[in-house]
């Protein structure tokens, strides 16, 4: 019998095939080391480097939706360039707030997605590894994911309505929206909650998943309803007169040219009340946030105008009309 022999029948029996099983023993002669180099060797190696890899693609990954959402010298994300924006560019220096804070959240929504999906394929090829059966494992994951799913649906639901909302651009930073308990302005948009502050001063925090209907005030265009009342001896047809030569001189003029986009449209008697009298209407269409500006502009104009011409407002309960 040779050494060669003996070497073999007294060593593990994995000495016989290429791998760190044949080299720890040739390095330590240690049956035991040789028999768990699998273990102590072959699988951490293989965990780590797997570990690595993830780390790696997840930077990559990150890296390339970072540059995505970054917008260079204030012009529209790349990530926003395939999607509908409805934002007006009225918002000036704001509109680009609101593109990199609509970029910025619908690229932490897909980070979050390549962690996931990056992650989760390393957790089970470490789990693979490890010789441990994924049947069982990933049925009752599974199991733990619907009933955390079950208890968490209200945060689903403000999440996946605050993707939908990011992604078709209902309203941004800047706009004027009426989301049914609240409105104002829009201060800041997440995925959970969206923040107004409303005329008074009153910020509101609404969670998506609770809106159920937005009315928007700041896109494409806006109109501007002036309403003034007179008195029920006033002549109608002098007043709507007044009303047309007034509001085209204001509307043609500095500061209402800029916010006005086609001509007033007087519209005549809007109702007649006890109380308010004849109403008149008016209306302009205007750039999407400046409605509110150029009704209180054109109200003030037309009833000065009216006093000058001597049409009178509607009388005051309790109160006879002055003497003329």
């Amino acid at each position: 019998m040779t050494v060669s022999d003996v070497l073999s029948f007294a060593a593990p029996s994995c000495v016989a095939d290429e791998g760190w099983c044949r080299t720890i023993y040739g390095w330590t002669h240690n049956d035991w080391l040789a028999s768990s180099a699998g273990w102590l060797i072959a699988k951490p190696i293989t965990i780590i480097l797997i570990l690595i890899g993830a780390f790696l693609v997840r930077l990559v990954c990150r890296r390339l939706i970072d540059r995505l959402t970054r917008a260079s010298g204030g012009g529209i994300p790349t990530l926003l360039r395939p999607l509908r924006e409805r934002a007006p560019q009225a918002l000036g220096t704001m509109l680009s707030e609101r593109r990199a804070q609509r970029a910025q959240t619908i690229g932490s929504v897909f980070n979050s997605i390549v962690s996931f999906i990056v992650f989760g394929l390393a957790f089970v090829m470490i789990l693979g590894e490890l010789g441990l059966n994924l049947g069982p494992i990933l049925a009752s994951a599974g199991i733990v994911g619907v009933a955390i799913g079950f208890g968490a649906q209200n945060l689903v639901k403000d999440f996946l309505s605050g993707v939908f909302m990011m992604l078709e651009d209902q309203y941004g930073v800047g706009d004027v929206v009426d989301v049914g308990e609240a409105s104002g302005a829009v201060e800041a948009v997440g995925l959970r909650i969206t923040t107004l502050r409303d005329v008074n001063g009153t910020v509101w925090y609404v969670r998506n998943g609770e809106i159920l209907r937005v009315g928007n005030s700041s896109q494409g265009f806006a109109v501007a309803v002036v309403d003034v009342p007179i008195g029920y001896g006033a002549d109608v047809g002098q007043a709507s007169e007044i009303l047309g030569r007034v509001t085209t001189e204001a509307t043609e003029a500095a500061p209402l040219a800029d916010d006005v986009i086609e001509p007033p449209e007087v519209l005549g008697v809007e109702r007649v009340t006890a109380a308010e009298g004849i109403t008149m209407r008016l209306t302009v269409k205007v750039r999407p946030g400046r409605q509110w500006a150029v009704q209180r502009t054109l109200r003030a104009k037309v009833m000065e105008a009216f006093e000058d011409a001597g049409i009178r407002g509607p009388m005051t309960r309790g109160f006879p009309p002055s003497e003329p």
